[in-house]
């Protein structure tokens, strides 16, 4: 998975070997669990839905940042313009970008998830969450394994749930929660140039960035992919990424 041209790297394929790795990988990791009602924090659970996707189906992004939007980004974007294109092809992720008339953390990039309700497991709630914002329906068994639990700004304990969807996921976001969803090719989440990381006043930990597409996906989505990338796909097993820091417009 090491870059072959420019910062991308070739398209993995979709594959049952790929899929046992993620799970051995998972399994062997020593997931590191945070009590969030000891924290006075709220539980919630994402699911990183791996799935497979076609090159070239992406060439346009129907969203268009408005330049408030990319000068919050700390540290500039340097030649980027907040589009998400050209990232399909091979085994993917699926990532969705919330609606503008979201109460909170309108228009800003997403895995699919949410609070956990009460008497629901976290997987449960992965699920539900990922058939209620995007229209797919998982079982159980559709489980690869957990990630670290990542405490954000927001006051929540975030729970990253890897799912196996199958080649032929059909997807149907909800246009309640949902503007647009995106497949975007695991070769993305390991191009030469992410993650980058940067620093702020607010705080004396390192915000991280990844660079996916012509944006960049900030913590705590951004921490969690980044994880995703170490343990999963490069087979860096009890890799951390708790203590990266997320940009001030996400601690609202």
């Amino acid at each position: 998975m090491s870059a072959q041209s420019g910062n991308r790297g070739e398209p993995v394929a979709y594959t049952d070997e790929l899929r046992d790795r993620i799970a051995a990988n998972l399994a062997a990791h020593d997931r590191r669990e945070v009590d969030a009602q000891a924290l006075g924090l709220r539980s919630a659970a994402v699911a990183i839905v791996v799935t497979d996707s076609e090159v070239g189906t992406d060439h346009t992004d129907p969203y268009e940042p408005t330049d408030e939007e990319l000068a919050v980004v700390p540290g500039g974007f340097e030649g980027l313009d907040g589009h998400m294109v050209d990232v399909s092809g091979g085994a993917a992720f699926l990532l969705a970008r919330r609606a503008p008339r979201m109460n909170s953390h309108a228009r800003q990039w997403a895995l699919p998830g949410g609070k956990v309700d009460p008497g629901e497991t976290l997987v449960e709630a992965a699920l539900r969450e990922t058939h209620e914002e995007l229209g797919l329906e998982l079982p159980d068994s559709a489980v690869l394994g957990v990630l670290d639990d990542y405490p954000t700004r927001s006051g929540y304990v975030m729970t990253p749930v890897v799912v196996w969807a199958g080649a032929d996921a059909v997807l149907d976001p909800n246009p309640d929660e949902v503007f647009a969803a995106y497949r975007i090719g695991l070769h993305e989440l390991c191009r030469t140039d992410s993650p980058r990381f940067v620093e702020i006043e607010e705080s004396d930990r390192p915000v991280v960035q990844m660079a996916l597409g012509r944006d960049l996906i900030h913590a705590p989505t951004g921490a969690v992919l980044l994880q995703f990338r170490l343990v999963c796909l490069e087979d860096r097993v009890n890799d951390r990424v708790d203590h990266l820091e997320q940009p001030v417009f996400a601690w609202k």
